[in-house]
């Protein structure tokens, strides 16, 4: 499944690596947004842990839709 998760924290792409290559971009208002395709319920728990233990504040976990590639169209 396809995530969205929000951060109210000035990442930058750089920490795509420690985010399991998730993208990381920032949006108005210092907002930012760290997306893309999650495996499993425990991977999605990784990245909240990640957020936690940077001591990001959580805006918003969102569910998107079917992986990328899965996408009709």
């Amino acid at each position: 499944m396809r995530y969205e998760i929000r951060v109210t924290d000035g990442l930058d792409g750089s920490w795509s690596a420690w985010f399991d290559g998730m993208e990381i971009t920032t949006e108005a208002g210092g907002v930012t947004l760290i997306a893309g395709d999650v495996t499993d319920q425990a991977a999605l728990h990784g990245l909240l842990a990640r957020v936690r233990d940077l001591a990001l504040p959580l805006l918003s976990v969102q569910r998107i839709g079917p992986p990328y590639g899965d996408r009709a169209g």
